[in-house]
């Protein structure tokens, strides 16, 4: 995990920003994170996060900020210590820190004189920043924070700019700085550093016009005169002082070591691994070393490897050899052709013997008096390179592939990882520009994640960008956004990104290369060892065997290992993209149909023994339209840990399963594609509420169900479109699909799927107070489920039933309707289904006064949604308690349950249920006598029920509206309220008509 604060702070898991929430919670994690390690208090973090005007439920809102993020981040990373919180990371993961240290390495290095190392670690840090420092945070008291940090920035950009200066790139520097000048008109030290590069570029008039404006600038906007930067410089110019331009540069000192020099030139535009160029070159400096860069095509090895080269020739002074063992092509280099090219280099005057062991000896022979660099490129395999180890001696080797070489005794193996984003942005900046990068950070950025951070595919978008000057970086990030033709893009001269990753394709035998052809077709963000077993059909030990094959290959990667100890893989995304290609091209359609059937079959066997917990997490409760199965079938490998932890693996195979189901309907795979659909579209939670993901798998299953004329899954999918609606208090559109699917379930004689469009119906006409209605589909819902012999989907239409007779006050049908809830949800064995009933009596004890009763049933309530860890409904049975204190007279009760359920609604972003406790607020405090604090609840809750169209709830919060106005002895304004409450009641048929007429 990584955290970010320059720029809109985020936590990032891998390359994916953790989903944080709202602004509350981006603000708490900002505010932790700038005092890592050290315990920020409450009363701070309160401060912070409401400036000066805290709501009385501050502490509690705190407390679920902190839950919120701990579930977000981890446990371990936000920590309590009294009296407040830590965020408790190590330094390197925190972008400030990083920036803060590389800064410091500049500084250092410039003071050394080392201007280009300076540069380039300054280049880094500034590299760092997404945007000013702490986006999306909302707080005076963090402002402060945010200006310092960007000051910062500004300063690291001016140091680095002085290096750059001190290099000699004036050319280079004046686009950028004309910009950045621009953006800080007043700061000297850029303006100075303009009108330097203008004039050692021959630019003088310009760079005094420069000084000019700045001037001008001054005066006017402030009233002073440029200080003695601008006007010693400006004097200097003026009298041409030949120190400006800067001292003459040293000519180079050649390499004067003995033997051959045969590396290829330090790459010019190399930037980033700077810890692993260090580490490098302490390894091959300390002594005989071999060491080997390990990593896919096109990551960077042969770059890095002529660079550490470059830096450590000195400690070789017997020479240098360099070769290209051809590793990937057809025509690998033998090991007796380059002992002879090496004999030759070394001893020219020497013959060469013809046998390759004989080559070998007088190689190693001598190699065993000199110190001598070796370094191998590409090499193919550990038998090609073992022949080139020297035997004895101080020469040292440095060895570069493609695959693992574990069987090279005695060499340290390092493998490359992609760049960081801020190194691929640097080398896009170094390539392209500065000028048509620094404008356009977005789009700088959008490059950089269509080439995956992949050296190879950073450098030819850079090219292509250097080489086409009417291009900018929007278009270039624009025509990389289509995957169909970005390795297209991705070609400038001889780079070409389909040629690098081809090699590595074209080294595998014929089943790992079906293999990695299968999995990018299926193209899945990461997956397990049984996705390749499926696609393949094949056991899961050869799966891995082959998926091992494709890790030494580096055309796969590990990502981690999941709680059931099983690897995750994942391919990078342009391996994945050439892949489909290639499956595209060279497989048979039939192959790659008959290989995603059987992946999907076996991801919706497993789902089936989730569709029950799903259904299950709809807080109301839900009936699903296709028939629960057990689950039995279900392979193990591909169950995992879905029995024992189904939420976390949704969350770990959500994507995927969305792009399960994406392929299979690009395929005509309706029925699967529908299958698995009809599990993950049922609620929201499936999916973890990303809204992204509920609608891409929808609509995939829908075009996949119309193009194959399926009605019975158009109808299960509109029934689904609907709960969503509803779950989102959408419930106006909600009746409208739902209503919809009930009529073509009918038409096509599924009384399960009509059973459950009518119920969630009679839901949303029940929040929404049509109440005739809502009885009028919620008993042809209970009958149906009734005849159908299903206890569970029975009880939730009972209880909700029961539900909509307690609104309209017919108290003897909600308890005969409630205790028909509570028989079915038992013989079903469902112990939210009786903790969903034992709230609704408690509700109904309330409604008719009798109090005790409804203390005892909600208590009850309240157990089972603990035990069960249903924090929103925990929530609603601590709000109901809570109102049912203030009807006891138990005032000082009530407060506290109410400000933990305002927090957690709040928290889940759950506006329905908000509404529910500020109105009980607002219950409260009218009853304390605070007239004023129940105004502000009452009027918040009212502005919520009204945005909903839920008029019976508005009617409501109006009756105890009309009770605060009178109380604060405005009766007008008391009748006004209550008249529009009545007719509301009356047009409703509520309960709360007869009680207000009587």
């Amino acid at each position: 995990m990584k955290f970010r604060l320059l720029g809109p702070v985020e936590a990032v898991r891998g390359e994916e920003p953790v989903n944080l929430g709202g602004t509350k919670i981006r603000t708490l994690l900002a505010a932790l994170l700038l005092e890592p390690r050290r315990t920020v208090p409450t009363d701070r973090l309160i401060d912070i996060l409401w400036d000066d005007d805290p709501p009385g439920t501050a502490r509690a809102l705190v407390q679920t900020y902190v839950s919120t993020l701990r579930r977000a981040v981890g446990e371990e990373v936000i920590v309590t210590r009294a009296p407040g919180y830590q965020a408790w990371i190590a330094d390197e993961t925190l972008d400030r820190h990083r920036f803060e240290t590389l800064v410091g390495q500049g500084r250092e290095a410039a003071a050394d004189g080392r201007h280009r190392d300076a540069a380039n670690a300054l280049r880094a840090a500034e590299l760092l920043w997404r945007g000013p420092a702490l986006g999306g945070v909302r707080s005076r008291v963090l402002a402060a924070e945010a200006a310092r940090l960007d000051e910062q920035r500004v300063t690291a950009v001016e140091a680095r700019i002085a290096a750059e200066l001190e290099l000699g790139r004036d050319d280079e520097l004046i686009g950028e700085l004309t910009v950045l000048v621009g953006q800080h008109p007043a700061r000297s030290t850029m303006r100075a550093q303009l009108m330097l590069a203008l004039h050692r570029a021959d630019r003088t008039g310009e760079a005094l016009t420069v000084f000019r404006q700045g001037r001008e600038a001054l005066v006017e906007e402030l009233g002073i005169e440029p200080g003695p930067e601008l006007t010693v410089l400006h004097e200097r110019i003026l009298r041409a002082d030949p120190a400006l331009l800067g001292p003459e540069p040293a000519p180079s000192q050649p390499y004067r070591g003995r033997g051959p020099a045969q590396l290829p030139p330090d790459p010019a535009d190399f930037v980033g691994r700077e810890a692993l160029i260090e580490d490098l070159g302490t390894a091959l400096t300390g002594g005989p070393a071999v060491v080997a860069l390990l990593g896919p095509g096109g990551v960077g090895k042969s770059a890095l490897a002529a660079h550490v080269a470059h830096r450590v020739m000195a400690a070789y002074p017997d020479g240098q050899l360099h070769v290209d063992l051809r590793g990937n092509t057809d025509t690998p280099a033998s090991p007796a052709e380059i002992l002879g090219r090496f004999l030759r280099a070394l001893e020219p005057q020497q013959a060469v013997p013809d046998g390759a062991d004989e080559r070998m000896d007088a190689y190693r022979t001598l190699l065993a008096a000199r110190r001598v660099l070796i370094v191998l490129d590409d090499a193919a395999a550990e038998q090609q390179v073992r022949p080139l180890l020297p035997g004895s001696g101080g020469s040292s080797v440095l060895v570069t592939s493609r695959n693992r070489l574990g069987g090279l005794a005695g060499a340290r193996l390092v493998g490359l990882e992609l760049l960081s984003t801020a190194e691929a942005t640097a080398l896009l900046t170094r390539v392209a520009g500065a000028d048509r990068i620094a404008p356009a950070p977005q789009a700088a950025a959008e490059i950089v994640a269509a080439c995956g951070n992949l050296p190879l595919a950073v450098r030819v978008a850079g090219a292509r960008l250097a080489s086409r000057r009417q291009w900018t970086a929007a278009l270039m990030a624009t025509r990389l956004r289509d995957e169909s033709r970005r390795l297209d893009e991705l070609s400038a001269g001889d780079l070409q990104i389909r040629i690098s990753i081809g090699l590595s394709f074209d080294s595998l035998d014929p089943v790992a290369h079906t293999a990695i052809c299968w999995l990018g077709h299926l193209g899945l963000s990461d997956f397990r060892s049984w996705v390749l077993a499926y696609a393949l059909d094949v056991d899961i030990r050869t799966a891995e065997q082959i998926l091992e094959q494709l890790v030494d290959a580096h055309l796969v990667d590990y990502t981690y290992v999941d709680d059931n100890g099983q690897l995750r893989y994942r391919l990078h995304d342009l391996i994945r993209i050439y892949a489909r290609e290639q499956a595209e091209r060279h497989q048979a359609r039939d192959s790659l149909v008959a290989a995603t059937r059987r992946l999907v079959e076996a991801w919706s066997a497993a789902l089936s023994g989730l569709s029950q917990h799903i259904a299950d997490h709809v807080a109301s409760g839900a009936v699903l339209p296709i028939e629960p199965r057990p689950g039995a079938d279900a392979d193990p490998e591909v169950l995992g840990s879905a029995v024992s932890d189904p939420r976390g693996w949704l969350d770990a195979e959500q994507t995927s399963l969305v792009l399960a189901v994406e392929r299979a309907a690009e395929l005509g795979l309706a029925e699967q594609a529908v299958a698995v659909a009809a599990v993950l579209c049922a609620s929201r939670y499936a999916l973890g509420n990303v809204p992204d993901l509920w609608n891409r798998a929808h609509r995939a299953a829908l075009g996949a169900a119309r193009a194959a004329g399926d009605a019975h899954a158009e109808a299960v999918l509109l029934a689904e479109l609907g709960q969503l609606r509803y779950e989102e208090d959408e419930f106006t559109e909600a009746r409208q699909h739902l209503a919809e699917a009930a009529e073509r379930f009918r038409d096509l004689g599924d009384d399960r799927g009509r059973a459950s469009a009518l119920s969630a119906l009679g839901l949303a006409c029940r929040e929404q107070g049509y109440l005739p209605e809502a009885v009028h589909f919620l008993k042809q819902a209970s009958e149906l489920s009734n005849a159908l012999g299903d206890d569970r989907a029975a009880g939730h239409c009972a209880r909700v039933l029961g539900s909509v007779h307690l609104e309209r006050g017919e108290f003897g049908a909600t308890e005969e309707a409630l205790n028909a809830a509570m028989a079915a949800y038992r013989r079903a064995g469902s112990r939210r289904g009786e903790a969903l009933s034992l709230r609704t009596i408690g509700l109904a004890h309330r409604a008719q006064g009798r109090l005790a009763e409804a203390e005892q049933a909600l208590n009850r309530a309240l157990a089972i949604f603990e035990e069960l860890g249903d924090r929103q409904l925990i929530a609603f049975s601590r709000r109901a308690l809570a109102k049912t204190y203030v009807r006891m007279g138990r005032l000082d009760q009530a407060r506290e349950p109410l400000r933990d359920a305002l927090a957690v609604h709040q928290a889940i972003g759950d506006r329905w249920g908000e509404a529910m406790v500020l109105r009980t607020m607002g219950e409260l405090d009218l009853a304390a006598g605070r007239l004023d604090e129940a105004g502000k609840w009452l009027s918040a809750a009212l502005e919520i029920f009204r945005s909903q169209e839920a008029a019976l709830f508005c009617a409501r919060t109006l009756r105890d509206i009309a009770a605060l106005e009178l109380a604060r002895g405005d009766r007008a304004a008391a009748e006004t309220a209550r008249a529009e409450a009545l007719r509301t009641f009356r047009t409703f048929g509520a309960r709360e008509y007869h009680e207000l007429c009587n």
